[in-house]
């Protein structure tokens, strides 16, 4: 009887084991990415899946808008941890040269930061990401997002990002009050600006903010007197090299680009852009040219659209729209690629859209978003953005890495830098056409 009652006992011990191995298999390893996924996206038996979000928006609107984006997902998807891997400094600089070095040494984040076009496409030719065909299928997205954006986020018959934004960069914001006090009306023409830029040089104001220690605000400058010169149809031809850099209105935007500089702030090179947009707000400068970013930096500060501050499109580009736009993809690699699919379905709904973009200045990708949820400056833009779109007067931004390849980016940004501080139009040119050697390349 008792040797029955013994193996009775092991029978039961083993049996213990066997249930608590099972309970616990997919408690370790791989951050939760065993277990298997419920409905709502969770890891049934796993650990919370961890997500790197990797992006540079770590400064004013920008930073409290990805932060509201991150909690809405995570209350939607409370067993994924979407981690902010934001990395600051050099304006975006700082975090593409990580991100470089992660992907090219297979250690890409969940999902990262990009804008559409050129910069993307680097990293799809580099054999980098996978597509998202099926996932525009599955939520629709071919018949909510514009077309134009689509094809910003697609290479070889493939799409390979989720747009979150559209930022417009042909964009003077300005001081009501400094402009009141000065007797100056914002203007429409490069004539009416460099009149207005004397009078508030005259009294003491600095006319027009710049902050260039990251280069790129100067390259945005100037592509705004190229839009402005050019128009957005010839504008995109210099990247395709069917306008060659020695094209006159090439040269006159650099002209005007000159006589703009002459009317900007001594210490421009060591500010960043949030530091210029400050310098507005202080009243120690009128004007800056700045995308729309800019004017979730000034709501952050408490100012309001229209009370505090006004903006008009940078003179001779009423009609056109400076195309900027942020996407995420999902790098090849990455351990959850299921759950990055649950973020980048997120990013592609109408309430991450409006959570997002109310806060950071910029207008949803989707276009059928309750427009009465944002301010009155958003509101224009959503506007404009579509009166671009049916007159095709959007433009792709060069300085933000969309328009082309980023060796020739590289090439004009060192282009401007010495520009800036020697202001030689000829040696400017010159080194523009060194450069367009290397589009598309």
């Amino acid at each position: 009887m008792k040797k029955k009652f013994s193996i009775f006992a092991a029978l039961i011990m083993a049996l213990s084991m066997i249930l608590a191995a099972c309970s616990n298999s997919g408690g370790s390893g791989n951050s939760g990415a065993s277990g298997e996924d419920d409905n709502s996206g969770n890891t049934v038996g796993g650990d919370k899946v961890k997500l790197e979000i990797f992006s540079w928006w770590t400064a004013g609107g920008e930073a409290d808008a990805l932060k509201a984006l991150l909690k809405g997902f995570e209350e939607k998807y409370p067993n994924i941890n979407a981690v902010n891997a934001a990395v600051a400094g050099g304006a975006g600089s700082n975090a593409k040269a990580v991100l470089a070095t992660r992907m090219q040494g297979g250690d890409p984040p969940a999902t990262f930061q990009v804008h559409g076009g050129a910069e993307l496409f680097t990293w799809v030719d580099a054999g980098k990401m996978a597509t998202l065909d099926k996932l525009y299928e599955k939520n629709g997205w071919n018949g909510v997002f514009p077309q134009k954006i689509i094809d910003m986020n697609s290479k070889n018959n493939h799409v390979w990002a989720v747009p979150l934004d559209i930022h417009r960069g042909n964009v003077i914001f300005y001081n009501k009050k400094v402009f009141e006090e000065n007797g100056v009306q914002p203007p429409k023409t490069f004539e009416e600006f460099f009149a207005a830029a004397e009078k508030l040089k005259a009294n003491g104001v600095t006319p027009l903010a710049l902050g260039d220690k990251n280069i790129w605000p100067a390259t945005m400058l100037f592509e705004n007197t190229l839009l402005a010169k050019l128009g957005p149809e010839k504008y995109a031809e210099l990247w395709t090299g069917e306008v060659p850099f020695d094209d006159p209105a090439v040269k006159e935007s650099a002209d005007i680009f000159k006589k703009m500089l002459g009317y900007i702030n001594e210490n421009h090179a060591s500010l960043a852009w949030q530091d210029a947009a400050q310098l507005v707000i202080d009243g120690k400068a009128a004007m800056t040219v700045m995308g729309d970013w800019a004017e979730g930096y000034f709501v952050a500060k408490g100012w309001e659209p229209k009370k505090d501050f006004g903006w008009i499109e940078t003179p001779g580009t009423q009609q056109s729209f400076m195309v900027i736009n942020d996407s995420f993809g999902l790098p090849k690699g990455v351990e959850n690629p299921d759950a990055v699919k649950k973020f980048l379905s997120y990013l592609g709904t109408k309430e991450a859209q409006v959570t997002f973009n109310k806060i950071k200045g910029s207008i949803p990708a989707r276009t059928d978003v309750d427009k009465s949820k944002f301010n009155v400056y958003s509101k224009s833009t959503i506007e404009d953005f579509q009166a671009a779109k049916e007159n095709s007067s959007l433009a792709l931004s060069l300085a933000h890495g969309s328009a082309a390849s980023p060796g020739f980016l590289t090439k004009v940004n060192n282009a401007v830098n010495v520009f800036v501080t020697q202001q030689n139009v000829d040696q400017f040119i010159s080194k523009l056409k060194q450069a367009s050697s290397l589009l598309g390349k």
